[in-house]
Formats: structure tokens, C-alpha cells, sequence
């Protein structure tokens, strides 16, 4: 096999690529990339255009993929060295750096390409997109907040998604990526607290590591009451209707349970706080958020 013919993904690579950056993953985001481009087509014409949601989908999938491929590829030293996340692909060699460099490259181009194809502004601001994706995993390594970064680089998602329909600036959209960012950076101090022990004897900064476990949890609390208060101004400022402060009320439920089963000396369900529970508020907020435009009057 010649070496350009290596570096280009084989079905088995692109198998095992797809294991790296966790494509399942994009549940988390996704959703609240819909919420803020469907709300902007109901007051923009009423109607939803389905081309422009495609490439929203693409570019968000798109810049995700190499957001993980870049997090996975920088921190595959650490990763080798922390027992829980010693068996990932690029630490045991199943998937090469080479491999995963080339998936983000595409990724990356994929991104860019869908940006071109929705408007000017959404290309001309790509880049800004692209630069906390790649800063977030070198944030453990000089501040004990990378949450923060991280909540940053998901802010941007339903902005982006925002001006992707109207090529003009939202604040309803701020308020929405905010309440995004914020969440995410919460839960993201959720899934540290697995990793304390590892964090300090590798001198990687978090807040977990830091400042302890119960301090980590009550940041989470206190992220999540203040993503709650984001999405109620979010409802004010686009006039939301009774689905959408249904889903509200759903979401406020769904903070109270996940918080409820993870403790300072009990992490037995992190993974379902983690996992389980975001995946259902994003999706089960976007349903809720759907159904309220469409009564409203949005065309599907």
C-alpha cells in the first residue's frame, strides 16, 4: 500500500474514526442548533428551509467531528496515562494519528464548505468558530476552568445556526448559545469529578481537581440553575408559546434528577447523569420547541 493510498480513510478506518470523535455525540449540541434556526425561520418567512437546516446539520457535525478528532489527538498522552481512558483508540493504535489527523482535516473542510455554501458572514466567521476547538484541549494544561472554553466553543452553535438563516446578528440567539455553553460547561464539571485522582498526579488543571468533588457539583448546580434562568429569557424574547414552557418545566425536572444521582462519595451513575440525562434535554427541549413554532404558524 502506497503511503497517499494509507492516509486515505478505508471503511475499517473510518469505522474506527467515527469510535474517536463519538459521532453519537452531537445529541448534545445539535438539538439547540435546530431550535435557534427554526426560530429564526418562523419570524424570517414562516417556512422552514430545509436546504439550509441540511447544511446547518452538516456544518455542526462537521466542526464537532474535528473538535473531538483535535481533543482526542492532543490528549492521547494524558489518556494513555489515566486508567479510564487508557483503552481509546489512538493510545492502543487501533486508529493512527495520521488517521485521525486526515478525518479531522476532512471534517474541518466539510465544515468550512457548508459555511461557504449558507452565506458570506457564516464563512467570514468560521474561523472564530474553529479557534476554541482547538484551544480546549490545551485549556487543562494552564487553567484549572477549561469548562469555561468548552462552554464557549458550544456557545457558538446556535448563533451560528442563527445566522446561517438570516446572515444577520441575533441577541435572542446570544441568549440561547449562552444558556448552551453554560449547560455544557456544567455537565462537563459533572464528568471530571471521574478523573481527580488521575487530574492531580498529572498535573492536569480542572475545577474537580482543584478544588475537590463537591465543589465541582455544586458549580454544576449552580451552571444549570443559571442555563434554566437563559432558556426562560430565551422564551420571553422570541414569545415562546405553552409547548415550549412545557419543555422548560421538562428540562428544570431533568437538572433536579441528574443532580440528584450524583454525589461527592457516590459517582456509581455519572454516566447517566451524563449521558443519559443531557441526551434527553436537548432532544426532549427541541420536540417541545418544534411543536410550539409549528402551532405558532411555522410551515413545515
Amino acid at each position: 500500500m502506497t503511503a497517499s493510498a494509507a492516509a486515505i480513510p478505508g471503511p475499517s478506518r473510518t469505522k474506527g474514526f467515527l469510535r474517536v470523535v463519538m459521532i453519537e455525540h452531537s445529541v448534545f449540541a445539535l438539538p439547540f442548533a435546530y431550535i435557534a434556526a427554526l426560530t429564526a425561520m418562523f419570524f424570517h418567512d414562516g417556512s422552514v428551509d430545509w436546504l439550509t437546516l441540511l447544511l446547518v446539520t452538516i456544518a455542526m457535525v462537521g466542526l464537532r467531528t474535528f473538535a473531538m478528532a483535535c481533543n482526542r489527538i492532543i490528549d492521547r498522552e494524558i489518556d494513555a496515562r489515566n486508567p479510564r481512558t487508557a483503552g481509546r483508540e489512538l493510545v492502543t493504535g487501533a486508529v493512527s494519528v495520521r488517521s485521525a489527523w486526515t478525518g479531522a482535516g476532512i471534517a474541518l473542510a466539510v465544515f468550512l464548505g457548508a459555511a461557504a455554501a449558507l452565506n458570506p458572514l457564516c464563512l467570514a466567521l468560521a474561523p472564530i468558530a474553529v479557534i476554541p476547538m482547538v484551544v480546549y484541549p490545551y485549556g487543562k494544561r494552564f487553567t484549572n476552568f477549561p469548562h469555561a472554553i468548552l462552554g464557549l466553543a458550544q456557545a457558538m452553535g446556535p448563533i451560528g445556526a442563527w445566522l446561517a438563516v438570516t446572515g444577520e446578528w441575533s441577541w435572542d440567539a446570544v441568549i440561547l448559545g449562552l444558556a448552551v455553553g453554560i449547560w455544557i460547561g456544567g455537565f462537563d464539571l459533572i464528568f471530571g469529578t471521574q478523573d481527580v485522582e488521575s487530574d492531580r498526579e498529572q498535573g492536569v488543571m480542572s475545577v474537580p481537581a482543584r478544588f475537590g468533588v463537591p465543589a465541582a457539583l455544586h458549580g454544576a448546580r449552580a451552571a444549570h440553575v443559571i442555563t434554566t434562568a437563559l432558556l426562560v429569557w430565551y422564551a420571553l424574547a422570541t414569545d415562546a408559546g405553552a409547548f415550549f414552557w412545557a419543555g422548560l418545566v421538562i428540562v428544570a425536572v431533568a437538572f433536579g434528577y441528574e443532580h440528584s444521582i450524583v454525589r461527592p462519595h457516590d459517582l456509581s451513575r455519572l454516566n447517566r447523569a451524563f449521558f443519559t440525562v443531557n441526551g434527553f434535554i436537548g432532544i426532549a427541549l427541541f420536540v417541545c420547541a418544534l411543536l410550539d413554532l409549528v402551532v405558532r404558524g411555522l410551515t413545515v
